[in-house]
């Protein structure tokens, strides 16, 4: 029954009966979103305990620091060797920061353009153009960020494996201009892709004409698995050195999905002379971070094994919330191929390809019948997918009755832009 094989009657009938199901949606009046991958009240609740910590009169560190008051730039010492063993980082080249490792980002990105790295030449903000690599489908905030400072970004595929290593390797090699590249190595945002070893010590190893090349290693879901198959990251740090370049990687991270998403703790992380360069910038910006937060972090979590049977909390939520996603796209797109989409180990995303120049046109009349999505093209620089195609789901936050209700709603969407085109 695939759509491609239907003549034109059967085109025409498939458009009625897609248009007779969407009157129905629009009846319904549905108010869904599936906009952002925003933990849901149920998994908020699981740290509740958080609200009660420190506790009265139990608010020192184990050290005897006083967290009420200033100092400790690096963080609480106990949050940081929990996070060390997660992240795979020595605790004298991780720091814990405030609630965002998007902050920690923007701060690295604007310091480079002031500053420079040790390495540069000059401040990056001094070079006639500087550009990044950015993976696609990718985060969309990471694209608006490097678009705020006047960064070039050039896009390149994002394969089941990581980045298409190939095609990056040819790109830095004899352009100066390009300074760095994101990455989300576990779990990708949005596809769900987890780089592999071997690729990411190609990006560690692969010659740059930018002698302060960086790669920004966003692992915001190092421990968010879907399965009891947890996905280990590659060893960033390591893989870095073997390859010659120590201060080729930054790594960032947070507990923004583990615990609050407003009120977490961030981290960066990366080789002595990184780590050392960031904090000679940091040390103007803060006489340190809010440690009564840390300090509850680590009251919560108690050590390592603490966070993982957490996000095995989080993971008997949030699976059966993708399993309708496949469940319902299976069920009401498979036959018709019309869509492809990806099947996460981790993370909070599913991507959906769906029929080349349909994309923008399914986002519409989504919205036009109460279903919220990211706007087409999101996962794209400067919004622009150039196949018009792609689709960031985000199924973490509804309630799983509205989930399906969505989905079925998205389902009727793509199917009837793809039969629309067919007949166009």
């Amino acid at each position: 029954m695939s759509i491609s094989t239907l003549d034109r009657d059967a085109l025409g009938s498939l458009l009625s009966e897609q248009r007779a199901a969407y009157e129905d949606l629009r009846a319904r009046g549905l108010t869904l979103d599936l906009t952002r991958g925003k933990p849901s009240p149920e998994q908020l609740d699981l740290s509740q305990r958080l609200l009660a910590l420190p506790g009265e009169g139990d608010f020192r560190a184990a050290d005897g620091t006083d967290t009420r008051n200033y100092g400790g730039l690096d963080g609480l010492v106990e949050l940081r060797e929990i996070f060390s063993e997660l992240l795979g980082i020595p605790v004298p080249q991780l720091l814990a920061q405030g609630s965002s490792s998007l902050t920690l980002m923007h701060e690295t990105l604007v310091w480079a353009m002031l500053h420079g790295f040790a390495s540069s030449p000059r401040p990056w903000a001094a070079e006639e153009t500087v550009r990044f690599v950015c993976p696609v489908p990718g985060y969309d905030r990471h694209f608006a960020l490097l678009e705020s400072l006047g960064i070039e970004m050039v896009p390149v595929a994002m394969n089941a494996d990581g980045p298409d290593v190939e095609a990056i390797a040819a790109l830095v090699a004899d352009d100066p201009t390009i300074k760095g590249m994101w990455l989300v190595p576990t779990y990708a945002n949005p596809t769900g892709g987890v780089t592999s070893p071997e690729v990411a010590a190609r990006l560690m190893a692969m010659p740059a004409a930018a002698p302060d090349f960086r790669v920004f290693w966003d692992n915001a879901y190092a421990v968010h698995h879907l399965t009891t198959d947890e996905t280990k990251s590659a060893d960033a740090l390591s893989l870095a050195s073997a390859g010659g370049h120590p201060d080729r990687v930054l790594v960032f991270a947070s507990t923004s999905k583990i615990t609050f998403a407003g009120a977490g703790v961030s981290f960066f992380g990366g080789s002595p002379a990184n780590v050392a360069w960031f904090k000679g910038h940091l040390k103007f910006a803060s006489i340190g971070p809010d440690k009564v937060n840390q300090l509850r972090h680590v009251r919560l979590f108690g050590d390592a094994d603490g966070v993982r049977s957490l996000m095995r909390q989080h993971r008997e939520l949030l699976a059966p919330k993708f399993a309708v996603v496949e469940d319902v796209l299976a069920a009401r797109l498979a036959a018709f191929d019309v869509a492809t989409w990806t099947q996460p180990q981790g993370g909070y995303f599913v991507n959906l390809d769906v029929v080349d120049g349909t994309a923008a046109r399914v986002v519409e009349l989504a919205k036009a019948v109460g279903v919220a999505l990211t706007p087409a093209g999101s996962s794209f620089p400067y919004g622009a997918d150039p196949r018009d195609r792609n689709i960031r789901i985000a199924p973490s936050f509804p309630s799983l009755d509205d989930l399906r209700a969505a989905m079925d709603a998205l389902a009727t969407c793509v199917l009837l832009a793809a039969a629309e085109k067919a007949l166009a």
